[in-house]
């Protein structure tokens, strides 16, 4: 639970920072993968390693991964019927065998419903995820942080001796 909460903290500590946009919004949409994905298949290894290759924000994929991972059962009906659909193609029956005979590919385990109609369903969501993520973190910057700067509390806050010690510390060891 500490370890949850520390996520959060962790996440509304990035909302607050300098970060960009897009690496947040991207993180986000990592974790709507991963959070869909079964856990420790192939697809998330390949998100895993998307996010250590790119400039993806790693705490906000994790944090999102948990809380997409709490409401994916929700849409496993239409995950399965996405999933069986696909997979009852008969036009598609000959790449799904093939795809089942390689060596790596079955670790996906897309020859489960559930699973491929989650795949699919969650790619198709990431980029929805993405732009409306990252315009809230926009919208979330522009009015809640600058009115709180604002407020009484900040500026009796930012004038103590702690704050500046620990801004001056962040500032030296990040």
């Amino acid at each position: 639970m500490t370890l949850l909460l520390k996520q959060l903290f962790g996440l509304l500590r990035l909302l607050n920072s300098d970060t960009g946009t897009n690496q947040i919004a991207a993180g986000l949409a990592c974790g709507l993968i991963l959070g869909f994905a079964p856990m420790l298949s192939l697809q998330g290894m390949l998100v895993f390693l998307c996010m250590f290759l790119f400039r993806i924000q790693i705490g906000a994929a994790l944090i999102s991964a948990v809380l997409f991972a709490l409401i994916a059962w929700l849409f496993d009906p239409v995950s399965h019927a996405i999933g069986a659909t696909i997979l009852e193609t008969v036009s598609l029956q000959p790449l799904f065998t093939t795809l089942y005979n390689l060596p790596l590919v079955p670790l996906t385990r897309f020859y489960n419903s559930v699973v491929m109609g989650a795949g699919v369903l969650s790619i198709l969501l990431a980029p929805l995820v993405f732009f409306g993520s990252k315009r809230l973190i926009v919208l979330y910057r522009e009015k809640v942080v600058a009115r709180f700067k604002q407020s009484p509390f900040w500026k009796l806050w930012s004038g103590t001796l702690f704050f500046k010690w620990y801004t001056s510390y962040e500032k030296f060891h990040g």
